[in-house]
């Protein structure tokens, strides 16, 4: 029997169960017209950690409050364990493969191709609002297609640390309350979502200091800001007629089955969500659903119950229709992130009644209600559930488009809040299952935590030794590789980008990553080969670098296609215009480089802020260089990049002691700044630390080695240190690569050092 009851209920619905689940009985829930719909999405929020479900380590008084009006669904399932996935699942009512938004990053959702339940509502004349704590629902995902009022602003700027992930949730309200205020009136739809309790975990005072359990101190403080919703919708007179719907789009591992967070595994402690639905006039209060939902099933139930058609091919039934036949529902479930991102099986899960079926290279069977913790599989036991609710996954169409590209600053940010790694996608090989390599995910993570803490050595050594057992994940090798970079060897960076090349079946990511290393490096054929495979994964950034090895070769022509190129691919990155702006300043085009840069200076864009700086400098407009790197300053205070130019301006200024404190402020924060070395040399030189000169052009050195004029100064400088032999040598590699009039004068001066050398002068 399917769940150890109701198989012949099962079978009459078997042919229907994926494209419809025995659709909808009885609706029981028509509401008024222009009933006001309020959900409210708590982030990463296990069902099991609320006292409405059980739990008595913590206290939730709003939410207890709204479950005393409300009906509370007592297992109700998210169909993907990943925010951006379930959030689009719970306004779309479809599964992922349906809606195609597989995973936070690299996807984005249709309107027009997949209504949303926020278009449906503003047809039926709703004013739409919603307000976001987290990157992850940014609008330019498409999630906020049809929202009158969509607030996803946080602060944008790089470095921010949490503020640019994710904003806490009483700021998150005040954001939407005008919206709301204005909104009350009328017939409205409001979608606000909290990012508490989803890791980092760190609760505000005072409820990190109640809590030891720091996910107990967030889910305490979401709480907090769910009551002062709730008192701003009574304050209204709009909570008695409203629909509320209390959800979150997924739970949280905590370290069940080895799983600290989320994304990875299907288990009930990340697929089971918290699910509590106040009807207008408390209609049903303190009632409880013993049946299993799941989250699709609320855009049928808004929908109907305000009258509006629903789509048959939607998997969900109405929340208040009359409950299903036993075992004629099934609820299905996916996570790629594990594929996508380390390049190990995706998993897909069924639950029909009591049982729930985990499709993975080891599938496994529990018993959901006699074994919540799912600690006894039941495969071996009961093969002929395991095989029919097997062949009810298979049937379920999950081809899996692979994702677009993001650029780093996404991916940082995404990294930064637990969805680490990327990989290859592999078709033709048995992929391994993740609950063999959940102990990788963890060096993973605290390779990464080493990374942001800007502990470049040691988030190097930790990415390899992450390699060394699976070098199958394209992220390892790429923050290994930027690891190394930043603590100033480019040379291993470069192998490691290579290396993993070859690990990763060309992957045409890291194939621009080592193509951005070989052009300065000179090897500039490589470049371009490398580049142009990574055409089809980023064309902005592969053709931005495509345009600067075409102008290191002095094809002016190429370089400027190739940059128009890059621009017309309408990247909201700023390299596009970047690049355009420095072919058009070699091609001797100052104006127009200016105007290529006009649109990002106006936004305040920190890189085209230095750009124009660098460009006035050039110019010889020193004033006008330094308001450009001053606004620069202001857009982004802790960008090193800022004391890099700014110090470069001031040693051009003659002022070689503010110069120098600049640079080696800069050099430190970007260590991989050829021209932060480059000045910093100078300034050191110039200031009388003539081995600290030296030892800052070697540095720049080993960053461009094609950087022809160090060879002199270092030929210069050792000869003026008293080291003629190396002196020598750096003036006849100048000599033998540089096609300048002082390529002689330094052959003389190389055999001129020899001589003493020889006559140990």
């Amino acid at each position: 029997m399917i769940g150890r009851r109701g198989r012949a209920a099962a079978a009459l619905c078997l042919g229907l169960l994926v494209v419809a689940g025995c659709r909808r009985g009885a609706d029981s829930g028509r509401l008024a017209d222009g009933t006001p719909v309020v959900l409210i999405s708590i982030d990463t929020l296990r069902s099991d950690r609320l006292p409405a479900y059980g739990y008595g380590a913590v206290d939730t008084p709003a939410i207890d409050a709204l479950r005393r009006d409300g009906i509370l669904y007592e297992r109700a399932y998210t169909p993907a364990p990943l925010t951006l996935p379930a959030h689009v699942s719970l306004l779309t009512g479809l599964l992922p493969p349906a809606h195609g938004v597989r995973d936070n990053l690299g996807y984005t959702v249709s309107g027009a191709r997949t209504p949303m339940l926020q278009q449906r509502l503003a047809e039926r004349g709703y004013a739409t609002g919603a307000a976001v704590s987290a990157f992850v629902l940014r609008g330019a995902t498409g999630i906020g297609e049809g929202f009158g009022f969509y607030d996803d602003e946080l602060e944008v700027a790089a470095g921010r640390g949490l503020q640019g992930i994710q904003r806490a949730g009483p700021a998150t309200l005040e954001r939407v309350r005008p919206w709301l205020r204005s909104a009350a009136g009328g017939p409205f739809f409001l979608f606000f979502h909290l990012f508490e309790p989803h890791s980092p975990y760190q609760p505000p005072e005072p409820f990190a200091s109640r809590y030891a359990v720091a996910y107990d101190g967030e889910v305490a403080a979401a709480d907090a800001v769910v009551g002062d919703l709730i008192a701003e919708l009574r304050a209204l007179g709009v909570y008695d007629r409203a629909l509320i719907v209390l959800l979150s789009d997924h739970g949280e591992g905590l370290g069940e089955h080895g799983e600290d967070e989320h994304g990875l595994f299907l288990y009930r402690s990340t697929l089971q969500v918290p699910l509590i639905l106040k009807l207008p006039g408390a209609a049903r209060a303190g009632a409880s659903v013993a049946h299993p939902v799941q989250l699709v099933d609320l855009a049928p139930t808004v929908l109907e119950g305000l009258g509006l058609a629903v789509d048959e091919a939607l998997p969900g039934r109405s929340l208040l229709a009359a409950p299903p036949e036993p075992g004629a529902v099934a609820i299905f479930a996916e996570t790629v992130f594990p594929r996508l991102h380390f390049g190990w099986s995706d998993l897909a899960s069924v639950i029909v009644g009591d049982s729930q079926y985990i499709g993975a290279p080891r599938p496994e069977l529990y018993d959901l209600v006699a074994d919540p913790g799912q600690t006894t599989d039941l495969v071996g036991r009961e093969p002929e559930l395991a095989a029919e609710l097997a062949a009810r996954l298979g049937a379920w169409e999950r081809e899996l488009a692979p994702p677009g590209a993001a650029d780093a600053e996404t991916r940082r940010r995404l990294a930064a809040l637990g969805y680490l790694g990327s990989a290859v996608i592999a078709d033709d090989a048995a992929l391994p299952d993740p609950k063999d390599r959940v102990g990788v995910l963890r060096q993973l993570r605290e390779a990464y935590r080493r990374f942001e803490r800007a502990d470049w050595e040691g988030a190097a050594a930790a990415f390899a030794e992450v390699l060394a057992g699976d070098p199958g994940i394209e992220d390892a090798w790429d923050l290994r590789g930027q690891a190394l970079q930043r603590s100033g060897r480019p040379e291993l960076a470069l192998a490691t980008y290579l290396e993993g090349l070859r690990a990763t079946r060309q992957s045409p990511r890291l194939a621009l990553s080592a193509a951005s290393l070989l052009a300065p490096a000179g090897r500039l054929a490589e470049a371009a080969e490398l580049a142009q495979l990574a055409t089809g994964h980023d064309p902005a950034l592969a053709r931005v670098l495509l345009a600067r090895i075409a102008l290191a070769q002095g094809d002016l022509a190429a370089a400027e296609t190739a940059a128009r190129a890059a621009v017309a691919v309408g990247d909201p990155r700023p390299g596009p215009a970047l690049a355009l702006a420095d072919v058009l300043l070699a091609a001797g085009r100052p104006e127009e480089a200016e105007q290529a840069l006009a649109g990002l200076a106006a936004a305040q864009n920190p890189e085209a802020l230095l750009a124009l700086g660098r460009l006035a400098a050039q110019r010889q407009r020193w004033d006008e260089a330094g308001s450009l790197f001053e606004r620069a300053r202001q857009a982004d205070p802790d960008n090193p990049l800022v004391a890099v130019n700014l110090g470069l301006l001031a040693l051009a200024g003659g002022r070689v002691a503010e110069g120098r404190t600049l640079l080696e402020r800069g050099v430190e924060g970007a260590p991989a700044s050829f021209e932060g070395w480059n000045g910093l040399g100078m300034a050191r030189v110039q200031s009388g630390d003539l081995e600290g000169g030296i030892a800052a052009w070697e540095r720049a050195l080993a960053l461009r080695p094609r950087a022809d004029e160090l060879l002199y100064n270092l030929g210069l400088a050792h000869a003026q240190a008293g080291r003629p032999q190396r002196a020598a040598e750096y003036l006849e590699a100048y000599a033998t690569r540089s096609a300048s009039p002082q390529a002689a004068r330094a052959r003389e001066m190389a055999a001129e050092l020899r001589r003493r050398a020889a006559a140990g002068r």
